[in-house]
């Protein structure tokens, strides 16, 4: 399918728009989000763009067992599940061996959950089940009681409570089933009982290091300007592409604190100087940039992409080869048989050739309508940006998925 060259980019005039050309499926679409023009007072909030190094979510897992099923747990295969569940019941005084254990109502699972920053004692999280054996589905079944673990070895949370499946499985006779979703996968909402806290404090700071989202030198350094405009001091100054060191200033009593104890108030004063930093809007700065999956032939770029004078041209010839089997009869009052001759017909097309020319600085638009003008598909547009970089002319940074 060729591409038009009218159809795209017309009415996004504004060279300070973000934005997005995405190619796929043999055709290509242009839209467009209005941003803030650079320079204006609007921008991301640093909450959006950064977080507070160690305020962060740790991982939980356990292994755990699913009862209840409707004959759609494991099978005898699963050997490991057998030896499970006579371990659990050796633990209620119950002796048993494992060869005589019958498991389709059973199913062996891996439990996961993220333990929440300043998660506490009683509070509860959700859990993620997952099928560790052949069971068919989970749904009906309920999780006993399943230790989730740390990294280092330590429970942190108990799980147990009745699955939420989003799939089923259903079997017939004759060998007819009918499966959506993956039936083998559940959630446990509010699941999990936090039972030890992950000790972290921010008041005994002097110090706190945000860590931004995307790593950039720009970004990093405009971080800290906005600090310390909002502040009225220096308080604040980029550590590495990264990171922005933030010193937290003196707290001083207010209206109705003169009571409050030290301690508490610098506490609050803490989380109070948090929110104000993360409520300060920053426009990040972006790298220019070009992505290609070539798997779908989709192609994403971003307004910051430019390219030097280059001239591209884009066509295709085709070779058609027919064969045509021809019968000539036999010559009348002869005994000559009659013969059979193969013409062959070779046609040439060549497509018409354009030659796009490219301006050095030309914005997204420039670049998007020199390519509709070749007539190029989406896998050639592929071929012709990377083209582009091998020959220097493209000014951005191009990753292929």
């Amino acid at each position: 399918m060729n591409i038009s060259s009218n159809h795209f980019l017309r009415k996004y005039v504004n060279p300070l728009a973000l934005t997005i050309i995405a190619i796929s499926l043999g055709s290509l679409l242009a839209t467009s989000t209005i941003a803030a023009p650079r320079g204006s007072v609007s921008g991301e909030r640093i909450k959006d763009i950064a977080n507070i190094r160690g305020v962060r979510a740790n991982q939980l897992f356990g292994y755990g067992l699913v009862v209840g099923l409707n004959r759609t747990g494991d099978s005898q295969q699963v050997r490991f599940a057998a030896q499970t569940v006579a371990s659990l019941l050796a633990r209620l005084n119950v002796r048993i061996s494992p060869q005589g254990l019958l498991l389709r109502n059973i199913a062996t699972v891996m439990v996961t959950a993220e333990l929440p920053p300043f998660a506490k004692n009683g509070n509860r999280i959700d859990v993620l089940v997952s099928s560790m054996g052949d069971a068919k589905s989970l749904s009906g079944g309920t999780l006993i009681a399943t230790a989730m673990r740390g990294h280092d070895g330590q429970i942190y949370a108990m799980a147990q409570g009745a699955l939420s499946v989003g799939g089923y499985s259903i079997s017939g006779g004759g060998g007819n089933s009918k499966i959506k979703n993956h039936p083998t996968v559940a959630r446990v909402p509010s699941g999990a009982i936090i039972e030890r806290e992950i000790p972290f404090s921010i008041k005994d700071n002097d110090l706190l290091k945000w860590q931004l989202n995307e790593s950039d030198f720009t970004t990093a350094v405009r971080v800290a300007q906005e600090i310390n405009n909002h502040f009225g001091k220096e308080i604040a100054a980029a550590e590495d592409s990264r990171t922005v060191t933030v010193r937290i200033p003196e707290s001083e009593p207010t209206d109705g604190e003169e009571g409050i104890d030290q301690e508490l108030r610098q506490e609050g004063h803490v989380a109070r100087f948090i929110a104000q930093v993360e409520r300060i809007p920053v426009i990040p700065d972006s790298v220019a940039k070009i992505i290609i999956n070539e798997r779908t032939g989709t192609i994403i770029i971003n307004q910051d992409v430019r390219v030097d004078p280059v001239a591209i041209t884009h066509g295709n010839i085709t070779v058609r080869v027919q064969l045509d089997n021809e019968v000539i009869p036999a010559t009348p009052l002869t005994s000559a048989p009659a013969a059979t001759q193969t013409n062959e017909t070779l046609e040439v097309e060549e497509e018409r050739v354009n030659l796009a020319l490219l301006e050095k600085g030309q914005s997204l638009q420039d670049l998007v309508d020199g390519l509709n003008q070749l007539g190029a598909s989406p896998r050639d547009l592929i071929t012709i940006l990377q083209s582009i970089q091998r020959a220097g002319a493209l000014r951005a940074k191009l990753e292929v998925l």
